[in-house]
């Protein structure tokens, strides 16, 4: 049975021009970047491609990327670096209440250590309340961090507006990218973001790869000590093989990505209006569709169970989730769906689907009729 792969947002598959990049680096071209002698200056110069590849993604200086093992990593880098450096100017750290827990388990533990942090409300779409961000902020606030794009409802947030916002009380702005990255435009020096968080393995690249802008002038205190790596940010020898491929999927990212948009909008609408017309009973489109990542569906069905729904997929070939693939298994009801206010009956029921480059319409058809059959005898077959 071929397997119909619809949860892009949890991780994508490395395409095969970012393999093949990758390959020299892990057979031949193996000599550690730190070295001297002529294996490490090639890895070293590999490495320092794939910087001003990223940062042509993101129209930023090359030397204002470091690659981090994860976004997750990036993340903390940004939230704990950024606060241990800066807490003379301040302790207090505005964020919102649909972050990836990356950022909010993170803004716990600085809580832990005498931080201060607001979590700001979002309306039933998703998007911040920004009269309530900007009247969170105190003399104290040091640091505003709110995502780009929502990971489970896909929701895209008025970033250009909260960095006006962070630069005209001279507050600095970290943004957690890492569905944004290759599903949308993203210009840092246009939109006005400090720093920014982003991972591999949701744009066709290895797992274990990240990176985080820091714009030139941002104190970020050390994360990992050891060795001088990434000018003496980041201890640990480079994962070159990984930053390869990162470059190369950003390059690819980069040439593809208006003819990447358009299709996975169109596949996204096509499910959409499928869905809402040979359903049986009514669903529900979690999060706005005016400013959404083009690939992301998150559809209720009321008084189905997403979990079982989500096995029952499986069964046919279909691989799609409930939300964040970190935070599957966890029984508690979805926290981004319980910020924007879904009803009790469509809470536990949400699908989440996100699509690819290679997704077809035929498969659609396939997702769509399966779902109908289960949904339909309440998955009891």
């Amino acid at each position: 049975m071929d397997i119909i792969y619809l949860d892009n947002s949890a991780t994508t598959k490395i395409k095969t021009e970012v393999l093949n990049e990758m390959m020299p680096y892990l057979t031949t071209e193996y000599g550690n970047a730190s070295s001297l002698y002529s294996v490490g200056r090639k890895a070293k110069k590999a490495i320092e491609k794939a910087r001003g590849q990223v940062a042509k993604l993101i129209n930023c200086n090359p030397h204002e990327i470091y690659f981090t093992g994860s976004g997750s990593e990036s993340d903390n880098t940004a939230l704990k670096g950024f606060a241990y450096a800066n807490k003379e100017k301040g302790n207090h750290i505005i964020t919102s209440k649909i972050e990836h827990h990356a950022i909010l388990e993170t803004c716990e533990t600085l809580e832990r250590q005498g931080f201060e942090v607001s979590y700001i409300n979002v309306d039933e779409n998703g998007v911040i309340k920004i009269d309530e961000l900007e009247n969170a902020i105190r003399p104290s606030t040091i640091l505003i961090s709110v995502m780009t794009a929502n990971n489970e409802i896909g929701t895209i947030q008025p970033i250009e507006e909260i960095s006006k916002i962070a630069r005209s009380r001279n507050i600095v702005f970290h943004t957690d990218a890492v569905q944004a990255i290759g599903n949308m435009p993203i210009d840092v020096e246009k939109m006005k973001i400090d720093m920014l968080s982003l991972s591999g393995h949701k744009i066709n690249a290895p797992k274990g790869i990240g990176a985080l802008y820091i714009k030139n002038g941002i104190n970020v205190e050390k994360y990992i000590n050891g060795g001088h790596q990434e000018r003496n940010q980041r201890a640990g020898t480079e994962n070159v093989a990984g930053i390869v491929g990162l470059g190369k999927a950003c390059e690819l990212s980069n040439k593809n990505m208006n003819t990447h948009i358009r299709n996975l909008s169109k596949i996204r609408d096509y499910y959409l209006n499928k869905l809402q017309k040979e359903m049986p009973q009514k669903i529900k489109i979690n999060g706005g569709m005016e400013n959404r990542l083009p690939g992301n569906a998150n559809v209720s069905f009321a008084g189905v169970d997403a979990s079982e729904m989500i096995f029952k997929l499986d069964e046919k070939g279909i691989c799609v989730s409930s939300g964040s693939a970190c935070s599957s298994g966890n029984t508690t009801p979805s926290h981004v769906l319980t910020a924007i206010n879904v009803p009790e009956e469509y809470l536990n029921s949400a699908i989440r689907t996100t699509f690819g480059d290679t997704n077809t319409f035929e498969q659609v058809d396939y997702l769509v009729k399966v779902i109908k059959n289960l949904v339909t005898s309440k998955i009891k077959n």
